[in-house]
């Protein structure tokens, strides 16, 4: 979704745009370009706005901002859909539209956003903005730091914030926190450890050294990761890592797991067959063409209450009689799949003759 970005700012104009925004353009014609009176296309105009935005002359500065502002959104939509746009004109327009929530949505999915542009909309943005932002979980799985960004924005609603693993703050004694702890040596894991730092991923992993050479467990280092650190974790660890940010009941972390490489049929089985895991989980199985290679995982799917019934349909044809049968006499199945297997059943009967 995004680009990697680049300190050097480069944008190839034409030389009509070129003689507009070059050193030495005459004034006149900057002021007219920054106040919209000159008779450019769309991109072109989003172009020379960009430079006159940095013009060291402050009116023209000031006229080229206020200019970018009262760009009509149906105009700017069809500049949106050039796909080679710069990076640095989608950053102008979140810095002057930020307000704009369909707008926003445009640029958010824009594949020349840059991380550094999103991170600063996710950490500005208002509540309706994020609201979108938050709603790409795609991009929010490979840019963990987004989580962190949108949880930090003081214009967050607490009910995005609790869906992105947030969890408020809790008062508590010192010997309340250390009985907590203890219990079942369980704890709050979800939730950002007070005054922590984002840490990369080598600064993780040489934790993760010096935790084990001082004995503590992979759960016990979990516990002072931050949620976009969990989500790393969930994307990249070992299976006893997938083990425990699977445990985590924040959904892009578990997310993270389904989309590790690494993770195998088996713990993918264990999902499915887990009454507790989320329609998204399963979702995120359902779209994997090679996992449902796997008959045991149909089964599994047949039978889990989150599975959508059209999709639970398609596996009815792929059962053994003898699962059939036993599948025909359960009770813990939905009204549309336990017919639809007691109809395949009396087919299959049929056609033996039994």
């Amino acid at each position: 979704m995004t680009q990697t970005e680049s300190t050097a700012v480069r944008l190839k104009v034409s030389p009509e745009i070129a003689r507009i925004v070059k050193p030495g353009a005459p004034r006149d014609v900057q002021i007219a370009a920054a106040r919209g009176a000159l008779p450019l296309a769309g991109k072109d105009l989003l172009t020379v706005l960009f430079f006159l935005c940095r013009s060291s002359d402050a009116e023209i500065k000031k006229a080229a901002i206020k200019t970018v502002r009262e760009i009509p959104e149906t105009i700017l939509t069809l500049v949106l859909k050039d796909n080679t746009l710069h990076p640095q004109l989608l950053d102008l327009l979140v810095r002057a539209r930020m307000t704009d929530a369909e707008l926003m949505g445009v640029i958010v999915m824009h594949p020349a956003a840059t991380l550094k542009t999103l991170l600063y909309l996710a950490g500005k943005a208002s509540s309706v903005v994020l609201e979108r932002l938050a709603g790409h979980q795609n991009l929010l799985f490979q840019y963990p730091e987004l989580v962190e960004a949108i949880i930090t924005n003081p214009a967050a609603e607490k009910t995005l914030k609790y869906k992105l693993g947030w969890q408020e703050p809790v008062q508590m004694s010192l010997a309340d926190s250390d009985q907590n702890v203890a219990k079942d040596g369980e704890s709050d894991a979800d939730e950002n450890p007070k005054g922590s730092k984002e840490r990369s991923q080598a600064e993780i992993e040489s934790l993760m050294e010096e935790a084990e050479k001082s004995g503590l467990s992979k759960y016990q280092i979990a516990m002072d990761l931050t949620v976009s650190e969990k989500i790393k974790m969930g994307l990249t660890g070992d299976k006893e890592w997938r083990t425990i940010m699977m445990k985590q009941s924040n959904k892009l972390i578990q997310g993270a797991v389904m989309k590790n490489p690494r993770i195998s049929d088996g713990e993918v089985l264990m999902v499915a067959k887990s009454k507790t895991a989320s329609d998204d989980l399963i979702r995120i199985i359902l779209l994997n063409k090679e996992w449902l290679k796997n008959y045991e995982l149909k089964k599994a799917l047949l039978v889990h209450p989150k599975t959508p019934p059209p999709k639970a349909l398609r596996f009815v044809g792929f059962m053994t009689t003898k699962d059939i049968k036993v599948l025909a006499k359960s009770k813990q199945l939905t009204n549309i799949v336990a017919n639809a297997i007691r109809k395949e059943l009396q087919m299959r009967l049929k056609k033996s003759g039994g």
